[in-house]
């Protein structure tokens, strides 16, 4: 593994370990990352010792695989807005996806709304066939339109959120979109938008009470 790899790697290493609550780990990983990715430009004047960063983090890696899920679980990071998804600690599939966009959105009476996916270590809590959308007050508000009363048909959208979602808790989903050109992009409210073949996937895989790691 070179150099470039091994920063790559470390970096989504690191985030999982603070999605697990290992955060005494996870700066001294970010440490070695650092004097991993200053190496090209200082290797002249002081050469970083390779060999010392391999085995730290082959030592990171080892009690990282002590806390790892047996079963199935998502880990999906917010600022590459990329998911991999394991079952047992292998990689069976990997892909782009969308967060939060982070717009910051103000309504009447002083309520705001920040669209951001929420970090940390959560579970799937229900899995849904063809979803309906229930509108939030927030989506009235970035129409420009009146807010209907709870229970107006007006908040009750179809077909937008693909074809399955899993709940993950306090209204936040992971789902399709129509919007499959944007993958990749933070553009969501909230949510993680998966294209249509992943989200299948990824439906299938995880079972009720899987974990889902978000960084």
């Amino acid at each position: 593994m070179n150099i470039a790899r091994m920063a790559r790697w470390g970096g989504w290493m690191a985030g999982l370990l603070l999605s697990l609550g290992c955060v005494g780990m996870a700066p001294v990983l970010r440490g070695a990352l650092l004097s991993l990715e200053t190496a090209p430009v200082y290797a002249e004047a002081a050469s970083v010792d390779e060999a010392t960063l391999r085995r730290s983090i082959a030592r990171l890696e080892r009690r990282l695989a002590a806390r790892r899920p047996t079963g199935a679980y998502l880990v999906v990071s917010t600022t590459e807005n990329h998911f991999w998804l394991y079952v047992g600690g292998r990689l069976i599939r990997e892909g782009r996806c969308s967060t939060g966009s982070y717009v910051y959105l103000k309504g009447s009476g002083g309520r705001s709304w920040l669209f951001q996916t929420p970090r940390g270590q959560f579970f799937v809590q229900s899995k849904i066939v063809n979803p309906v959308w229930h509108k939030p007050d927030w989506a009235f508000v970035e129409e420009g339109k009146p807010i209907p009363p709870p229970g107006s048909p007006e908040r009750y959208e179809y077909g937008v959120l693909g074809r399955y979602a899993l709940a993950i808790g306090n209204g936040y989903l992971i789902h399709g979109t129509l919007y499959q050109r944007l993958l990749g992009l933070p553009v969501t409210h909230g949510c993680v938008r998966l294209g249509d073949a992943d989200l299948e996937v990824v439906y299938r895989t995880l079972p009720l009470g899987a974990p889902v790691y978000i960084y």
